[in-house]
């Protein structure tokens, strides 16, 4: 591949892509958290398939009802859609902008509120070397803006997770993509490793990530050789997962086990597939939020899931649904 390859040409590949995209099957359900519903990943409303982990998927109806789509694939879903005003944003510092329609073309103003959001918004990398997690700002006309970095030319895909206040509704994760102009070179996804390094912390990653039944993911922060036991909570939790498959970026929103400030972190989490996932972890310590990357390996083994040195700081980088 050469050096400089225009945008243009990325986005036909990624098209490409997307006509080898595949189905997932029964017990896509991505996240289980015994205690507390509401922290699993936002499903569509029913017809829904109830999973192997207690939660239900996004599901179809009629014969084959057990098949489903694990989050973020569809730009529409359950009546809704992201509409992105910038979809080809400025390498660097910009606004980006966008908005929830409904199936008249209207923008959506009314959301309830989550882990003290209404909406939370997701971007990464093609190559899920950049993570961004942000949170837009509300217009009375149902415009959302926020400021992102996006270092690099390339393909991106925006995440919007959100529930509307409509009665009866339930929550939805949509994807969209977002192309940043000029020369674009990916990086190769970080190997795996057992542990990540972030601003002086150091995150051990154990357990197992398992296609198509519920696996525990344990996480152990330490700085200095020493286990971190007074992490603060942030968005209502001691640490946000998010999970995104390599190759279409299928969206899975985990959120911890209950347990206590540290140093341990568990989540209950199910893969759609066996393949190779990015896993970035957010907590935060000292007033400042922090996110550290793994990379993870599905179904290769009994014991799949160890992590790679790679992260990312800060707002730009925390993730929640």
């Amino acid at each position: 591949m050469n050096t400089g390859v225009k945008i243009t040409a990325f986005a036909a590949a990624l098209a490409a892509t997307f006509g080898t995209a595949y189905g997932v099957g029964k017990g896509v359900g991505p996240v289980a958290e015994p205690e507390k519903a509401e922290h699993g990943e936002h499903a569509a409303p029913a017809p829904r398939e109830t999973a192997a982990d207690g939660h239900a998927g996004h599901g179809e109806e009629g014969a084959g009802a057990a098949e489903a789509l694990p989050g973020g694939l569809q730009v529409s879903e359950a009546g809704y859609t992201l509409a992105l005003d910038t979809p080809t944003p400025a390498p660097g510092r910009s606004t980006l902008s966008f908005s929830i329609k409904d199936t008249a073309g209207k923008k959506v103003t009314a959301f309830a509120t989550e882990h003290g959001k209404e909406l939370h918004f997701i971007v990464a990398s093609r190559d899920l070397t950049t993570f961004r997690h942000l949170h837009p700002v509300k217009a009375p006309d149902g415009t959302w803006s926020v400021d992102a970095d996006l270092p690099a030319a390339g393909g991106y895909k925006a995440f919007a997770d959100f529930k509307p206040a409509a009665p009866g509704a339930q929550g939805v994760t949509l994807g969209a993509d977002l192309a940043v102009p000029g020369a674009y070179a990916p990086k190769p996804l970080p190997p795996v490793a057992p542990t990540a390094t972030v601003d002086g912390y150091q995150v051990r990653l154990g357990g197992t990530l398992d296609p198509g039944r519920a696996g525990e993911l344990k996480l152990t922060v330490t700085k200095g050789g020493e286990p971190v036991t007074d992490l603060e909570p942030y968005l209502g939790a001691y640490g946000h997962l998010v999970a995104l498959r390599d190759g279409d970026l299928a969206y899975l929103h985990v959120h911890p086990n209950e347990g206590g400030p540290g140093p341990d972190v568990s989540f209950t989490a199910t893969a759609p597939s066996a393949g190779t996932y990015r896993l970035f972890l957010d907590f935060q310590h000292g007033g400042e939020v922090h996110t550290a990357a793994f990379t993870v390996t599905a179904g290769a083994s009994d014991r799949a899931p160890v992590a790679t040195p790679g992260a990312t700081h800060g707002a730009a980088g925390h993730a929640h649904g």
